[in-house]
């Protein structure tokens, strides 16, 4: 054991003291190795946890290490082994004794209530207010002896001042049952409060005998390393089930979305879908009222994440309710407003329409507040915006929306997407943007259907750097729809 002791100094001195003096300091040694080794374990479990991270374990970490590397540096036997000059020493001790209450705090503003978090942070501005002042005038040589016996009275209130706030909270929360988080570290604060009061007296010289503040402080950190460890597990517990139910809910939202596109004679369709995370807000569904009909709704909803698929999932329900007008994309959008109108508050849904008449040969295209359709010619390679948007959905009961009806030729293709698309950015934040799509489109019109939609979105990728490992910023949605020779 001793020859761990070896490793805090540069050098190895021959111990001076007496078999019974080394037996009289053992105690407190061992409760310093076993405070470092405790502290040494909390740190390297918050860091090798990645996935879940808990800012008290290295809180704890810190002031468990910091109280062992003080205890263990005031022991006669150590300073005899390693040799370390007493000048440095005192630096050391002086240090760490002022630095010691920092992580302490912290830790306690991870796990307290609102109602003590107040009284915490004061102390954690006053404690870190005197800790720079103190090693900045130990710099210049100002005596130790007043700076020790104002970390004294500071500790001494400090620890006094959240014994008489845990005993007036527990007064005033009679009957309410406490989180056993709570019992442990109230226990904890209170043994060694006492442990406190007496070491500090101690140390003033009011209080004669030997100093157990170890003993208080070593059963402290048993119920701080509790207190510690039960948050990791609970919060890893807890991120466990969030995992499952989010995906509990990507494959309900991977059942709304349709699980092919459909074939009709003379349109040729291609879909894609890139959520940004396990669920999301963007949707689209296809209706088929009658033979050589097709009606093609895509959507965005703000926001990301579990909200935004709700959202995403009443849509579907309202969309279905469409069929009996699907031929006319202003009522479809009209009636898609009416229904999402009041159901929500910080969101709000764009989309856009579009419905084939092969029989007509037309296509009737409207939109809430979403980009606009790109339409490309393969006789002429033209390529243009189809721009009919009324106002967003969700949020205006009364909006009205109008729709604009296009032939359907040989060689077309309309393009429909979500912003995810034209908005994805550089590496130098510059967005992809709606004309960089439209040259896409025109140099690219020889590609098949399936073809140019990966090969855009490829192109996408590779501006946005996600090939490299960048994150997607939005969530993607691409439908492509080809003009046969048939139409």
């Amino acid at each position: 054991m001793l020859m761990l002791l070896c490793f805090l100094g540069p050098g190895l001195a021959t111990p001076s003291l007496s078999l019974a003096e080394l037996r009289l300091q053992m105690p407190a040694i061992v409760v310093g190795l076993i405070l470092l080794v405790a502290g040494i374990g909390a740190m390297a479990l918050f860091f090798f946890r990645r996935k879940s991270r808990d800012l008290t374990l290295i809180n704890f970490g810190l002031f468990s290490t910091l109280y062992a590397l003080r205890l263990v540096l005031r022991m006669p036997v150590v300073d005899s082994l390693t040799g370390i000059s007493e000048a440095l020493r005192q630096h050391i001790d002086l240090w760490i004794t002022v630095i010691l209450l920092i992580p302490f705090l912290l830790f306690l503003l991870q796990t307290l209530g609102p109602q003590v978090k107040t009284l915490v942070r004061v102390f954690l501005i006053v404690q870190t207010i005197f800790a720079a002042f103190v090693i900045v005038s130990d710099a210049f040589g100002v005596a130790a002896k007043l700076r020790y016996s104002l970390n004294n009275y500071l500790v001494l209130a400090m620890v006094g001042g959240l014994m008489v706030n845990f005993v007036v909270l527990r007064f005033r929360r009679l009957g309410q049952p406490w989180t056993i988080e709570l019992r442990v570290l109230t226990t904890g604060l209170l043994v060694f409060g006492l442990f406190v009061l007496h070491g500090n007296l101690h140390s003033l010289g009011l209080v004669p005998g030997p100093d157990v503040e170890a003993l208080g402080f070593l059963f402290f950190v048993g119920c701080l390393g509790y207190v510690a460890a039960h948050r990791a597990f609970a919060n890893e517990h807890r991120l466990v089930v969030i995992n499952k139910e989010l995906e509990i809910a990507r494959q309900i939202q991977s059942s709304i979305l349709p699980r092919e596109v459909p074939r009709i004679g003379g349109i040729e369709i291609a879909a894609r879908y890139l959520p940004m995370s396990a669920v999301a807000g963007d949707f689209y569904d296809f209706l088929a009222p009658e033979k050589n009909q097709l009606g093609i709704l895509i959507a965005d909803v703000t926001g990301h994440g579990v909200p935004a698929a709700i959202i995403a999932s009443m849509l579907k329900v309202a969309y279905a309710g469409q069929a009996a007008h699907a031929a006319d994309p202003a009522r479809v959008l009209a009636g898609l407003n009416h229904a999402l109108c009041g159901k929500f508050e910080d969101h709000f849904v764009t989309a856009a329409y579009v419905f084939i008449d092969l029989d007509r040969h037309v296509l009737r295209y409207a939109g809430a507040g979403h980009p606009p359709m790109l339409r490309s010619s393969r006789s002429n390679g033209a390529v243009s915006s189809i721009e009919q948007n009324g106002l967003f959905l969700g949020m205006f009961p009364e909006a009205a929306y109008e729709f604009v009806e296009l032939p359907l030729q040989h060689g077309d293709r309309f393009v429909l997407y979500t912003d995810g698309l034209p908005e994805s950015k550089s590496a130098a934040g510059e967005e992809f943007g709606l004309h960089r799509c439209k040259q896409f489109l025109e140099s690219h019109s020889r590609l098949l259907t399936g073809a140019f939609a990966d090969e855009l979105l490829g192109e996408i990728s590779r501006w946005s750097s996600r090939s490299a490992g960048g994150g997607q910023e939005d969530d993607m949605t691409l439908i492509l729809l080809d003009c046969l020779e048939q139409a």
